[in-house]
This record gives structure tokens, sequence and C-alpha cells, in this order.
């Protein structure tokens, strides 16, 4: 199976990340990252050593010669040499410009850009990425719901890991143990690996490396009516997102 190209647009920590799950996946293939606001040494660093997930252990790096880098035993050349690379660390061309429309993402091979700097978001602005030779920016995961649904998410004082606030006014009347095992159902069916289920006695720190998207927590919601409830979920806010 061919693998998708991608590039990462903004180096912070989500696009650290996403850099991260890249590189443990088979079916991915990181070409290019784009950040301007700092520089390859940095960048370095800050990709190797993370205060919460911890430091980067999967593969020893270290470069064989200015043309190859090694990923363990793999030899991985450096086959764009009009691009600066962010050496010693990804196997990718670093790019460093501050319009989306400026960054050579087809040159790099990049089919697909993740919109990780917070400021190009929306359609209009995302689809600046196209002019750059992508063929998809990825910024909004769920545009079919905007206007559709709220919620309210609140981060405490903690490293990581959030908790959604859900309050839900029904149309059709449900007991909240009838919510809780449809709920149950779908994370042991359709939706495993994305959407958890708990029952037990949680803090968000049970939670931090969990990939899943939500893991609902079973015994903090709670239901004023059949048709009136509060739902309470889990996602580590800077991992999970399947």
């Amino acid at each position: 199976m061919a693998k998708i190209e991608i590039g990462i647009n903004g180096f912070g920590r989500i696009g650290r990340l996403v850099a991260r799950v890249a590189l443990q996946r088979d079916d991915v293939e990181l070409v290019a990252v784009n950040d301007p606001f700092i520089n390859i040494e940095y960048m370095s660093y800050m990709f190797k050593y993370d205060s919460v997930h911890g430091q980067w252990k999967h593969h020893e790096l270290k470069a064989k010669d200015d043309k190859t880098l090694l990923f363990g035993d793999k030899p991985v050349r450096l086959v764009r040499p009009k691009l600066a690379r962010l050496k010693f660390q990804l196997d990718c061309p670093f790019i460093s410009t501050r319009e989306p429309e400026g960054i050579p993402w087809g040159e790099a091979g990049a089919e697909f850009v993740v919109e990780s700097t917070g400021v190009f978001t929306d359609k209009e602005k995302a689809s600046l990425h196209l002019k750059g030779g992508a063929k998809k920016a990825v910024g909004k995961v769920l545009p079919a719901l905007n206007g559709k649904l709220t919620g309210m998410a609140f981060r405490v004082p903690a490293v990581d890991v959030s908790v959604v606030d859900l309050t839900v006014r029904l149309e059709k009347k449900a007991t909240y143990d009838e919510i809780k095992d449809a709920i149950k159902k779908e994370s042991e069916g359709s939706l495993k690996g994305i959407i958890g289920y708990t029952d037990e006695d949680v803090v968000s720190t049970d939670f931090v490396g969990d990939n899943r998207s939500s893991i609902f927590d079973a015994k903090a919601g709670i239901a004023l009516n059949d048709n009136f409830v509060k739902l309470v979920s889990w996602y580590d806010n800077e991992w999970g997102y399947r």
C-alpha cells in the first residue's frame, strides 16, 4: 500500500506530536516541515525532548554523511538539495516561510498538509496551501458539525489532558443508563479505538498518551431528566486525535 505523504505547517506542540505519530506509522511518510519562527537546532531539540510525552526513543537518529540519515540501521537519503533540511531528526526538508502559498509543498512531495499553526484553520485560509502544490490541507476535522453541536471543554492547571463537559437537550427521551449502554456499544464496535468508555474512578493523568479521540466517563455524567443530560469525556489534547 502506498504511503500518504504529508507536510506539517507549524512545528509547535501539535506539529511535533503529529510528526511523532507519523514516524511511528507504516502508512504515512513525513516529507516536509515549515516553521519560520524557530531554527533547525532548536526544532531538533524540541522534537527529541518532550516534557509531557517523554524523550523520543523509537529510533537512534544520526547522520551518516551530509546526504544520508540513519534511522536505526536503515539509511535514508536526503534527496531534495534545494530545500534546507532538518538534519539529525527527520527525513524531511525544513522550509521557512510565513505565507502558505509560498511553501513548496509540491516540490517536497507533500500530498496532504496538516495545518498546525492555529492560524490558517478555516477553508479559505487553509486552501492557500494548495497554491504551494499540496492536494489537500487539513484544519478543522469535522466541519459538517459547525453550528449543529455545542459544548464546553476546560483545561485545569495540568501539563496535559482535558475534558469535555457536553450538556445536551434531547429531542427523544433516553435514560442515562441507555445513553451509557449506547456509548459503550459503539466504543466496542464501529468506533473502537476512537471512542473509549470507562466506569472506573479516574483522573486526568490516567489519559496521558491515550490516542483515542474521547473517553466517555460513565461516573462523571448526570441526567436532570430523560431529556436533559450532561456527558463528560476525557481526551489527551496533545496526543488523542484518531
